[in-house]
């Protein structure tokens, strides 16, 4: 089987890669990129762990495939911080404890980000209609979606 050639760009760097016609933009990004943010859960799109933004759009990553991707922009969780510091989402999850074992975060927070570039003052409904693709089974959903509106008002400086 003929392997794909894909040139992408990938939070915010050009990088290349060679895939099988079969192999997910998830597959891409955890075995050939080695970005291990992006988690697998449900590899059907129902759980919203391999949230990543592409082309400007919320996408589940077990449902894209990585030869398909030629030319396209992709944000993962690794590409939230800016160096060491982290992103305001990132810092009000850590600082409200929005997270048990984590396994979630980086699609909670990849989705909540593409919201807030969206929407940068959203109601409580947007907010958990926005984010009703995301599962967690550890924690409620209160401190997620609670930290979500707070960073929104600290964003608009309220």
């Amino acid at each position: 089987m003929a392997k794909f050639h894909v040139t992408a760009t990938v939070n915010g760097e050009e990088v290349e890669y060679l895939c099988d016609p079969q192999q997910t933009l998830l597959d891409v990004l955890r075995d050939e990129l080695n970005l291990t943010g992006t988690k697998e859960g449900c590899s059907s799109g129902d759980c919203g762990a391999c949230s990543v933004i592409l082309d400007g759009r919320l996408v589940c990553s077990c449902l894209a495939l990585g030869a398909e991707l030629d030319g396209a922009e992709i944000e993962t969780i690794e590409g939230m911080a800016e160096g060491d510091e982290l992103h305001p989402l990132q810092q009000k999850f850590l600082e409200e404890a929005a997270l048990q074992c984590g396994f979630c975060t980086p699609g909670f927070l990849v989705a909540a980000k593409n919201l807030l570039e969206r929407n940068p003052d959203p109601t409580e409904t947007e907010v958990r209609y926005w984010l009703a693709g995301n599962l967690c089974r550890c924690t409620g959903y209160d401190k997620i979606i609670r930290s979500v509106l707070d960073v929104a008002a600290e964003m608009r400086g309220s």
